[in-house]
């Protein structure tokens, strides 16, 4: 498919997803976030994606000059963006079925802060920093960051980012367990496609049982968790993949996985 606010390639079998709007740091209009939704429901056969942007920045928030800040009802507007584009798009990367990996360079603010922690496993460069900054303007975090910070960094810290919205540079954000890793500005897109393409490696379907319980972990108890597990483990024992992880570990070899 051909998108006019990001880019789409196969790199194997990662599906690499560029915010390309650089002129603007990659604010992404609500087309922008509907394209990324249609990315993701056409895999077309990806085991991971991989989810960049172009230029210097991550992205930068949403873009809503012209838009929500010009309108009649701007909280309306707003409110319509959210529903009908972002949060659909945060939605579809939640409930997706192979593994996400984000790469950040720059800015991830505002709904771009949202998005690049949506993902399994974020990546920053050293230049690359996280920021709340909706309090600078009168407005409430969105794109489900009020959800994510809690659970990522803790209350005290989340309540910092939200309410003083000071910018979180990468060293700090990987000390306080928001980000998986960081790593040279020049190393970035190497080393978050080596990750995407280990992870598309992997067993498809029991990373993606993985995805599912972890996302609803914080929201049930220590039973039903429990039963969820054993559920989930029913459905990866039978498939393709756990058969050849048990054959490669009798072997002694690393195994195949195909995603079956």
């Amino acid at each position: 498919m051909t998108y006019d606010h990001i880019l789409g390639e196969r790199h194997g079998d990662v599906l690499v997803l560029t915010l390309n709007r650089p002129d603007r740091l990659n604010a992404a209009p609500p087309a922008l976030f509907d394209e990324l939704r249609a990315a993701i429901a056409k895999l077309d056969g990806a085991r991971a994606v991989l989810v960049t942007g172009a230029g210097r920045a991550f992205c930068s928030g949403a873009d809503v000059g012209g838009g929500a800040l010009g309108s009649d009802n701007p909280g309306e507007t707003t409110h319509a963006a959210l529903t009908d584009h972002y949060n659909p798009t945060i939605m579809a990367i939640a409930d997706l079925g192979v593994p996400v990996v984000s790469a950040v360079r720059g800015p991830a603010a505002g709904i771009g802060c949202s998005l690049a922690l949506a993902a399994d496993f974020c990546v920053a460069s050293e230049t690359a920093y996280f920021l709340q900054a909706f309090v600078n303007i009168g407005l409430v975090p969105d794109g489900g960051a009020s959800w994510m910070l809690p659970r990522l960094i803790g209350r005290a810290r989340a309540a910092e980012m939200m309410m003083l919205g000071e910018r979180v540079p990468a060293a700090r954000a990987l000390e306080w367990g928001m980000i998986h890793r960081v790593v040279a500005d020049e190393a970035l897109d190497a080393e978050a496609l080596a990750l995407a393409t280990r992870l598309a490696a992997g067993p498809t379907m029991a990373l993606g049982l993985m995805r599912r319980a972890l996302g609803r972990a914080l929201e049930t108890d220590y039973a039903d968790a429990l039963a969820a597990e054993a559920d989930a483990q029913r459905t990866a024992r039978g498939s393709a993949d756990s058969m050849e992880g048990g054959i490669a570990f009798l072997q002694k070899r690393k195994p195949t996985f195909t995603g079956r």
